[in-house]
């Protein structure tokens, strides 16, 4: 018999009225969805807001909330969709925070550049770690809305290629497209500064 599900133990808590549960989720999972937030949105005055916007989405339909998905993958659409109104809003009024401007190279989580790089790669004989982090950073950055959010949901978050269509809308076929689509793009980026040729991806 497999463990139950604390998340959907809590879950249920919350929908008989347990307030405290759902401050157990929230304390669980704040920061990593802040660290997603991040990633999609890139201005630090923002992020707490919109982290904020999405635990009270959540907890207003969480009564709604049938369990036909994890927790955590239902609370990263939430998140996903109150970060992209949050750009909708932001190019309605391009208004731009101080935080916004400083380069997010400091940032610890920005892009991985061990998730993308092989085992055989030796760039710090080309450039310094930090460097190549900021390059990468700009090659993701770069890359279409819809393909971004697959590799980082892949090489970043983690998650399979089905719970990545199931966040996505889309067939995993069109998923597993889209990631190697970005890693192409990304690579392209990234070879006349690691010095490899056409056809090698690092």
């Amino acid at each position: 018999m497999s463990e139950p599900d604390p998340d959907r133990l809590l879950v249920e808590r919350v929908q008989r009225g347990d307030v405290k549960a759902f401050e157990m989720l929230v304390l669980k999972y704040q920061r990593r969805i802040e660290r997603l937030i991040a990633r999609m949105v890139r201005d630090v005055d923002l992020v707490a807001d919109i982290a904020q916007e999405t635990f009270l989405r959540a907890y207003r339909a969480l009564p709604g909330f049938r369990g036909e998905s994890a927790f955590y993958t239902w609370l990263h659409r939430i998140a996903v969709n109150s970060a992209k109104k949050a750009l909708v809003q932001l190019r309605r009024d391009p208004l731009l925070s101080e935080a916004s401007l400083k380069s997010g190279d400091e940032d610890e989580e920005t892009f991985a550049v061990d998730s993308v790089l092989s085992d055989g790669a030796t760039p710090e004989s080309l450039l310094s770690s930090k460097e190549l982090g900021t390059a990468v950073n700009a090659a993701v950055d770069a890359l279409p809305d819809e393909f971004r959010q697959a590799l980082l949901l892949r090489e970043v978050e983690g998650l399979s290629y089905d719970e990545i269509a199931s966040l996505m809308g889309c067939p995993a076929g069109t998923v597993r497209s889209r990631i190697y689509r970005a890693r192409e793009a990304v690579a392209a980026r990234l070879r006349p500064l690691l010095g490899t040729r056409e056809g090698e991806r690092w």
